[in-house]
């Protein structure tokens, strides 16, 4: 079987010798404002009608390499680096929306993208419905007359639950709906939805592209009228402006991207088994092991299965404990890095949600978040192990 080009193109994405006076690593152009050539041209480059930087508000020549990286991982045509993840949700559904507009949303999502939608979009005039999105019938039923954007995390945080891309885009696109899918969990190494219709893909790069948990940054990838729209318009006023230093430090992990990610599988793949088979263990979700509700679905639309494995001990103060007596993997609330990270997403990132709500999310009382690193998988295992026999 061939190899999947991605090694390649994630060593090259972005470059440009010829630009940076044949520099093979990108400089980072540490500057906030730039040299216009005469006022005719200076303001054809600020308002983005001719190709150029006028300040940093608006684009970087390092920035812009990130961009062509990010287009070719995806397979896009335009994308826009951000200072966050949570930025580019922003910029995304600030851009396809205006108050007395409707978004369906699955709802299992990030805490904090549940929280926009809730507690900053509703107030200003931009509902939202969540609906169990593994059933497209539900879409379907929330569908109405103001509705333009369709919200998707697949697989999804925590649960790893996964949307079907294909179903989704069939029924979106018909209505006038955009598809927007937070791609992080998954990374364009193991799934591209753009390859299936959807029309705007989200990173947090602070997580797998970026690798190492030294940055935080985020990016878009769609059109490039979509794209405009959010550099020219949106961004252009709120400002979520990603740092030259921080656009080349993503730049940097992207290169080892396939390499880490070939690990982050193949270590979740075995820790997932493992935990499967412990009698201490109420369920494991993973999308590679058979067990999974939609296996099937993940061998369809996934070259790859990632490094996250979600588990459940039952209680509350089970996973409390359980995370608190590992040694090698560390407690924390991101993931991605090249480290192991754990975390009780009832205590830690989704204790703002109400528990009922989270419980209709799939997310139980004793469900374990797992970011497994590239560190050898028995000893993440034994770790596990020398923990879970305390409980």
């Amino acid at each position: 079987m061939a190899e999947d080009p991605i090694y390649t193109t994630a060593v090259h994405a972005g470059e440009d010798p010829l630009r940076n006076q044949g520099s093979l690593s990108v400089p980072v152009y540490q500057s906030a404002v730039f040299a216009l050539p005469d006022v005719e041209q200076g303001a054809a480059i600020t308002e983005g009608i001719q190709p150029g930087y006028s300040y940093g508000r608006k684009g970087n020549p390092t920035q812009a390499a990130l961009e062509q990286a990010l287009c070719e991982l995806e397979g896009g045509t335009a994308a826009l680096a951000l200072s966050s993840g949570m930025a580019a949700i922003n910029v995304t559904l600030m851009t396809l929306l205006a108050p007395g507009d409707h978004i369906i949303a699955s709802n299992c999502l990030y805490a904090t993208t549940h929280s926009l939608l809730t507690e900053i979009l509703d107030p200003f005039g931009i509902s939202v419905t969540q609906v169990d999105a593994t059933n497209p019938e539900n879409l379907d039923s929330a569908l109405t007359d103001k509705t333009r954007v369709l919200l998707l995390e697949t697989p999804a945080n925590p649960t790893l639950e996964l949307i079907d891309i294909p179903a989704a885009v069939q029924f979106a696109h018909p209505n006038g709906l955009k598809v927007v899918m937070d791609n992080t969990f998954a990374t364009p190494f193991n799934q591209r939805p753009l390859d299936h219709g959807v029309d705007v893909v989200i990173h947090s790069a602070s997580k797998y592209l970026g690798g190492h948990g030294d940055l935080i940054a985020g990016g878009i990838v769609s059109t490039k009228e979509v794209i405009s729209q959010m550099r020219w318009h949106t961004n252009k006023i709120l400002g979520a402006v990603i740092a030259p230093l921080t656009a080349w430090l993503v730049l940097r992990g992207i290169r080892t991207l396939p390499l880490r990610m070939e690990r982050h599988n193949a270590n979740a793949l075995a820790v997932a088994r493992y935990l499967e088979g412990h009698p201490k263990i109420k369920q494991v979700l993973y999308p590679g092991l058979p067990s999974h509700p939609q296996h099937a679905l993940a061998q369809q639309q996934m070259s790859g299965y990632g490094g996250m494995v979600a588990f459940d001990v039952s209680e509350v103060e089970k996973g409390r404990r359980l995370v608190d007596q590992l040694r090698l993997c560390t407690l924390a609330v991101s993931l991605g890095n090249v480290e192991t990270l754990i975390q009780h997403s009832a205590s830690m990132t989704h204790a703002s949600i109400p528990r009922e709500q989270r419980l209709a999310a799939g997310i139980s009382d004793g469900m374990i978040r797992m970011s497994v690193g590239i560190e050898r998988a028995e000893d993440i295992i034994a770790d596990l192990e020398q923990s879970i026999a305390q409980l």
